[in-house]
Parts: structure tokens; C-alpha cells; sequence
């Protein structure tokens, strides 16, 4: 999506001068707006954040804040749309930078899924065995073809799970699982699924690459789509770590290629690293395979506990679209909220992320799926 370049009071701003004005609309509006921040985001961001978190969490937090006219979502467009899928239609949800995109998300277009999912459903003896997953990291339009399609939402957290009770109530069920290949490879595997029976489909090659035999015989057909960022993580990152220290304790994002989730000590969402190093013995040493900013945030937390955390990679993994929103446009997009409320008729607000009704409601069928086998699930 098109970003207008900042006007230039803006672009010349110092980070006192924009914490300022991102301080000033903050007492102004009060419980009209909430920030909401996501653990990728850079730190001079996340301070402004009335709640930091995963994308999903985040979102389901905008839900709850029904006081909250204007819901500022500090990370990527997927996310700010998962905000508008489940918030109240009194709420408006905004996008400091609308190029904050997602290439994960980005690489399953409707067109291909569509395609995809006609191709497959041909080549199967009981087509109504075959049930689509998205990851949260995906397009409104994706999640609302779950949606329709009797699907389902998943996160880092709950795949296993929701992989679970999708076999538990059909053992012959084919999961087609988007976009990211290696959650649902590491998740499936993890789980007793051998890899010859989760091939790739390539939407790129005639009948995404495969045979009919690969189909017929395949549990989960894994969308041909990746993290640059997780992807960027290595074997050979993590032989050097434990050359260097021994002791050192490996874990890493199931985002992660299956060869680097296999030799990791553990593999966990970004909920589950942030937990298992926060409860981590003193003294210990980390190596994370995930973004950067979050694994500097946690090397810093966890000095006073004398534990030492640095990234698995000696290269900076930054998430470069998330890392497009800065204090400056921060700045200048709660100040043109406070225009606009000043002056609604003459001065639109910026930067709205509205998924079309056609597109929201079975989005959020998806999620509430999602929500309520996971609540069950815990439950137990």
C-alpha cells in the first residue's frame, strides 16, 4: 500500500520532540485510544505502547477495549487487519506506516489459493476431507477463505493443538496449511508426521509441483511461503554457538527451517521464548533464533538475573518492514487523529485499515475457531 512521504516538520523531528507529541495526544485522548505494540517493534516505539505483545494477543486486547475509539496497531498490515476483524465496527484501527507489510503474507495470494484448493479437491477421493489452516501471519482474504471453507486460524502457540482437533474429529483429513511452510513442517513432524507426507505445493508450477501420488498419500500440504527474517537462521549459526560455548542453550521460532528447529535445544513461539528464558537459571547462556529486537529486548531484561542472551545470528535478523514505523510517524499519525477529531469534515483520518464486511465476517469465523478450540484446549 501506497505511504505518503512524512511531511517534513516531521522527517525533522528529534526523538524528544516526537515522544512529545506522541505523549501529548496520548493525555488528550485518554481511554479513546489505545497503542498497541508488537515485540518486533523497536524500543523507542514499544515505550509508547499501552500493551506489547504477539499479534494475535494484541488484537484480541483491541477487542477488549471497548472504551477505545482508535486503535493504533504498531506492526504490520496482517496484523492491524486481525485487529479490525475482531474489534467493534464504533472502533477504527490504524497503521502508523501502511508499507508495514508482510512478505510471508504476501506470498499466498487468493488467486493461487483458490487455484490451489480446486487442484487438490479434483485429485481426492473424499474431497470434503481436505481443510485449509492459515497462519495469523496472512492476508484478511486468506483467513476469510478459511473461513468459507469450513478452515481455521492458527498461531505459533496453538498449531499443535488446533492440528490435533482437526484429526481427533478426522483422522483422514488432509490439512492444507498457509503460508508458512516451516511451522506447519516443524509442527506436524513434531507431532509423528513423516516429512514424504507433507510435500510442498509451489503455486508457481503446474498442480503446485506435485503428483497425484505426493496427494493422495499426504497429510498436510505445505504452502511454498517462508519468514525472511526466521529463514535468515542457520545449522551452521548454531555448531559455531555451541562451539563457542558449550553450555550454551539453543532455542529458536518455529518459523524456522526444519533443519535448524531439529538441532535446537528448544523450539517455541515467541510467547514460549520469552517464557523459558525469563525462567531461566541464573547464569545461564542463551542463543535465539528470532528478531532481533526481541532478543535484545530480552538481553537487557535478564541482566539483573546474570543470564546472557544474544541472537543465534552474528548479523542483525531485523523484521525491516515492521521496522518502517518509527517515533516520526508515530508522531505525525496521532497528530493528524487530533486534527481530524478537531476537524473531522476537513481533515479525514489517515492511514484506516478496514477489511470489507464480505471479507471480515468469515475472516473472524476463522479466528473465533481458533479462539475457542484453543480456550477449550486449555481448559483441559
Amino acid at each position: 500500500m501506497y505511504q505518503p512521504p512524512l511531511p517534513q516538520k516531521y522527517q525533522e523531528l528529534t526523538d524528544i520532540q516526537a515522544d512529545q507529541i506522541i505523549s501529548a495526544v496520548k493525555d488528550r485522548l485518554a481511554e479513546r485510544m489505545v497503542i498497541l505494540g508488537h515485540h518486533y517493534q523497536r524500543d523507542n516505539v514499544v515505550k509508547h505502547a499501552h500493551h506489547a505483545g504477539d499479534s494475535l494477543e494484541l488484537s484480541k486486547i483491541a477487542a477488549r477495549q471497548q472504551k477505545a475509539e482508535f486503535i493504533v496497531f504498531c506492526g504490520v498490515h496482517f496484523m492491524a487487519e486481525s485487529a479490525d476483524i475482531l474489534t467493534a465496527d464504533h472502533q477504527k484501527v490504524i497503521l502508523p506506516d501502511l508499507t508495514a507489510g508482510c512478505s510471508m503474507a504476501d506470498m499466498a495470494e487468493i488467486d493461487q489459493v483458490t487455484t490451489c484448493w480446486d487442484a487438490l479437491k479434483s485429485q481426492m477421493d473424499h474431497p470434503n476431507n481436505l481443510v485449509p489452516a492459515t497462519y495469523v501471519n496472512s492476508t484478511a482474504a486468506i483467513k476469510a477463505f478459511c473461513g468459507q471453507k469450513n478452515g481455521i486460524c492458527v498461531t505459533s502457540s496453538n498449531c499443535r493443538p488446533i492440528f490435533e482437533h482437526i484429526w481427533d474429529h478426522n483422522p483422514q483429513a488432509l490439512i492444507l496449511f498457509l503460508p508458512d511452510q516451516h511451522l506447519g513442517r516443524n509442527t506436524a513432524f513434531n507431532m509423528g508426521v513423516p516429512l514424504e507426507q507433507m510435500p510442498i505445493w509451489d503455486p508457481y508450477q503446474k498442480n503446485g509441483g506435485l503428483n497425484s501420488s505426493q496427494i493422495t498419500h499426504a497429510r498436510v500440504i505445505l504452502w511454498k511461503g517462508f519468514c525472511s527474517v526466521h529463514q535468515e537462521f542457520t545449522t551452521q549459526q548454531i555448531e559455531k554457538a555451541r562451539k563457542d560455548d558449550p553450555a550454551v542453550n539453543i532455542i529458536v521460532h518455529p518459523e524456522c527451517p526444519f533443519e535448524v528447529a531439529q538441532k535446537a535445544d528448544y523450539i517455541g513461539s515467541t510467547a514460549l521464548i520469552i517464557k523459558t528464558i525469563t525462567n531461566a537459571p541464573a547464569s545461564s547462556t542463551w542463543a535465539v533464533g528470532t528478531e532481533i529486537n526481541l532478543v535484545n529486548r530480552l538481553a537487557e531484561k535478564m541482566k539483573k538475573q546474570n543470564i546472557k542472551v544474544r541472537s543465534l545470528s552474528n548479523t542483525p535478523c531485523l523484521c525491516e518492514t515492521m521496522y518502517r514505523i518509527d517515533p516520526r510517524h508515530l508522531a505525525w499519525l496521532l497528530d493528524s487523529l487530533a486534527t481530524h477529531l478537531d476537524n473531522p469534515n476537513e481533515n479525514p483520518l489517515p492511514n484506516t485499515i478496514d477489511v470489507p464486511n464480505n471479507i471480515k465476517h468469515p475472516a473472524r469465523l476463522a479466528l473465533q475457531r481458533m479462539i475457542d478450540i484453543t480456550s477449550a484446549a486449555e481448559k483441559k
